[in-house]
């Protein structure tokens, strides 16, 4: 009897629930379109976030990578300064059944954090403009100083950012910006010189289709990814895609 009750419990111990596998996250940063000298920063700016996170990270060009087999790795896809030439259709990577395995992605709860450029892609696939939420328009010349305004003060994704804050950066300009965004950052454009005196959207949180999206127009710059506000916000940005990615069924081991 005494050896029975041994053997059920080792069974029942064998049973047990398995701890989630860790998320990892895909951080891609293929251009065809402009290049920005930002990126090697860039990444390694988000490879230490994600180490204090304690959470793995890989970084590609290959865009083969986007298969359903290989994203079922990640819980969060990094879209840095992706960019396309909205010129030549053949530029675009996101084509036949890589399209379909990133919208897989985030109808399963992958989470998407797009920086910058990866606004500036794909033009010819009206999905992926939801996505993103907008479409890269333009920018005034250079890297002028331009005054940001934090929105959406009761939300925790902007914890620890000033209201105001005064910075240099490529200052986005965007057609199509999806109103029903949950809009975090705007900058002044009187700041910047520009007449117009309607905020103009920088940062903003979004769901599409399950998944969890936070886009910033800003990270033009090297310098964007060793200062404290930048990377603060990025880290924000991540921690609220990883959230609702937390909140979906585990990842299946490698």
């Amino acid at each position: 009897m005494r050896l029975l009750l041994v053997c059920l419990l080792m069974c029942l111990a064998g049973a047990a629930p398995q701890p989630r596998v860790r998320p990892d996250i895909l951080i891609y940063s293929g251009t065809t379109g402009w290049r920005h000298d930002s990126i090697p920063a860039a990444i390694h700016a988000v490879e230490a976030i994600a180490r204090t996170r304690n959470l793995g990270t890989i970084a590609t060009e290959d865009p083969a990578i986007f298969s359903n087999a290989s994203l079922k790795r990640f819980s969060v896809i990094v879209l840095l300064s992706s960019t396309t030439d909205p010129k030549d259709p053949k530029s675009e990577w996101f084509v036949g059944e890589r399209r379909e395995a990133l919208r897989e992605f985030v109808a399963r709860g992958g989470g998407i954090v797009a920086i910058h450029g990866a606004a500036d892609s794909h033009y010819r696939w009206p999905w992926y403009g939801r996505l993103i939420g907008a479409r890269f328009a333009g920018h005034p010349p250079g890297t002028p100083a331009g005054t940001i305004h934090t929105r959406a003060a009761n939300q925790p994704i902007v914890a620890g950012l000033p209201r105001v804050v005064r910075r240099r950066d490529e200052w986005y300009y965007f057609d199509d910006y999806d109103p029903t965004s949950t809009l975090l950052v705007t900058l002044d454009p009187s700041s910047i010189g520009d007449p117009d005196a309607n905020p103009n959207p920088i940062a903003w949180t979004r769901e599409v289709d399950g998944g969890r999206v936070f886009y910033t127009a800003m990270g033009h710059t090297t310098e964007s990814y060793s200062d404290p506000y930048f990377v603060r916000h990025i880290t924000n940005g991540l921690d609220w895609v990883l959230q609702g990615a937390a909140s979906k069924p585990a990842i299946q081991p490698r």
